[in-house]
């Protein structure tokens, strides 16, 4: 579905990916973690196309009209309700406006907010308004969707929730996609592959981990297999490394000088 091949970037004279590469197969959950700075949702934006890499070749399947995106902060039009909004797309692409409304209010009951059709962004809690964004996404049937920390700002029993409820219907759609986050253990429970960004700068991909956890999973379940702890410790201590290995970078010199 995705293939990323010696991506380099810079945002002026400061480099911030040099020959990161990694690739996505299509029906498969994929992940990508790396320290703060290490250019996660700068290699998100190259892939969606609203940045332009100075070096690389990004290989992607779908069209970009197929490929759906959902941000950290929601898109939602403040003065369109919940069902006016999640039509938004469907109108854009020529579908006639009786049939958008009844595709959203259809989508928004399979996220859970039947009854909420008519509200107002100011209206709904926020892990509301992350589920009518979630929907406005996923009435396009998108056949990539990709995520930069889509959850981080919700509370932890909200987050599991809507992340079970996205993983169900993950699953059942057979769903592509790419996740940015800072959570391993989300990343993990998630993903049938996770990909570790180096300490930036010019940072590259470190590692790839292959999740073994069948499917379908319970968030909850999926931390109890026997796979999961030996993968976390991998993952937190190639974390660990790369943030130590910079820190000595930093400090080393000065303790020279002293």
């Amino acid at each position: 579905m995705l293939r990323v091949s010696k991506v380099t970037l810079s945002y002026g004279a400061e480099p911030v990916l040099e020959g990161a590469s990694l690739k996505v197969e299509k029906g498969q959950f994929t992940s990508l973690v790396g320290p703060s700075g290490s250019g996660k949702s700068s290699l998100l934006r190259v892939i969606m196309g609203l940045q332009r890499p100075e070096a690389g070749i990004i290989d992607l399947s779908a069209g970009r009209e197929e490929v759906g995106i959902l941000f950290q902060d929601d898109a939602l039009l403040p003065w369109r309700t919940a069902r006016e909004n999640v039509a938004l797309g469907l109108r854009a692409r020529g579908t006639p406006k009786t049939k958008a409304g009844q595709e959203a209010t259809s989508w928004l009951w399979r996220m859970g907010l039947a009854g909420f059709e008519e509200r107002y962004p100011r209206e709904l809690s926020g892990g509301q308004r992350k589920r009518v964004a979630l929907a406005q996404v996923l009435a396009l049937r998108p056949s990539l969707l990709l995520m930069d920390e889509p959850f981080a700002s919700l509370d932890a029993i909200v987050r599991h929730r809507i992340t079970q409820d996205l993983l169900r219907w993950v699953e059942h759609e057979k769903l592509t996609v790419l996740l940015v986050t800072h959570d391993l253990e989300e990343a993990l429970v998630l993903s049938d592959t996770v990909y570790l960004l180096s300490q930036g700068p010019r940072a590259s991909v470190r590692e790839c981990y292959h999740v073994p956890i069948p499917r379908p999973r319970d968030l909850v379940q999926a931390r109890a297999h026997p796979a999961f702890a030996s993968l976390l410790g991998r993952l937190w201590q190639d974390l660990s490394d790369e943030v130590g290995e910079q820190h000595a970078a930093t400090v080393q010199p000065l303790r020279r000088e002293a």
